[in-house]
């Protein structure tokens, strides 16, 4: 089991909106690999709103309805990745105290 500042922050969030973490030894249970998953997919999902916010932003007949959808995807999608990179950033945080320095 890790160390409780080793714990992995996983890419969605328990029923109360609060954040869940994964204690693991490694990144090859299955756990892990879910979230890895999912963090892909969150994160090809977030590339392909952007692309599609291009469009909409430069359509001049987008309705107001049509951006404010677009607004709460964009919201919805940057707190995801913004939750992958907090995620990964600790990663190697806790990857670069364990190697040793030369």
């Amino acid at each position: 089991m890790t160390a409780p500042n080793e714990l992995r922050l996983l890419p969605w969030s328990g029923p109360d909106g609060k954040s869940c973490y994964l204690s693991t030894d490694g990144r090859g249970g299955y756990m892990s690999r879910l979230a890895d998953n999912i963090e892909a997919v969150q994160l090809c999902s977030a590339a392909e709103l952007l692309e599609q916010a291009h469009g909409i932003l430069d359509e001049q007949d987008a309705t107001l309805e049509d951006k404010q959808r677009l607004a709460k995807e964009l919201t919805e999608a940057l707190r995801n990745v913004l939750r992958v990179a907090t995620s990964r950033g600790h990663l190697l945080a806790v990857s670069e105290q364990r190697e040793p320095a030369y």
